[in-house]
């Protein structure tokens, strides 16, 4: 068993829709990134990722890259989870939280846990996907970005 920490940032703005969990939410605000800027996908790559000591998400899916310039981030998760299926792992369980002020993102979590536990091949009882606000404090709190934190649990397979 391995365990991995995903954490992600992204600026907001009014010129991007807003991706999380895989999933378009209606919203004033998008997040800015290279890719699609799921930062809720980009933590749970990285958390995996993590799980396994093989670097990050920006080290297997470069900003510098043309090739990832606005990519779906299930595309990510996709290659994170063929990759460490390689490497004889499955992921187990997935517990993330999301953080922003708003769009409330409760009406859209079932739609999320259904896209990450598909992508990731397990149950939607693995996937765990919670929100809180920054209580108006900070960057978070001013509507100008929105983070995610992921802990993952991979086993080997035999």
């Amino acid at each position: 068993m391995r365990i991995g920490f995903g954490f992600d940032v992204h600026q907001l703005s009014s010129e991007r829709p807003l991706w999380l969990g895989g999933i378009l939410i209606p919203a004033e605000k998008g997040a800015l990134g290279h890719s699609d800027a799921d930062v809720l996908l980009h933590a749970i790559c990285d958390a995996i990722l993590g799980a396994l000591a093989l670097g990050d998400i920006g080290k297997h899916f470069p900003d510098t890259d043309a090739g990832f310039k606005n990519i779906d981030s299930k595309i990510l998760l996709e290659r994170v989870i063929e990759l460490i299926g390689e490497k004889g792992y499955t992921v187990v369980n997935i517990d993330s939280t999301l953080v922003l002020e708003k769009p409330k993102i409760m009406p859209y979590v079932e739609q999320m846990r259904a896209c990450i536990a598909d992508i990731c091949k397990i149950g939607i009882d693995d996937v765990s996907v919670k929100a809180t606000t920054n209580e108006k404090m900070g960057f978070i709190g001013r509507q100008e970005g929105v983070t995610a934190y992921a802990v993952v649990l991979l086993s080997k397979t035999n």
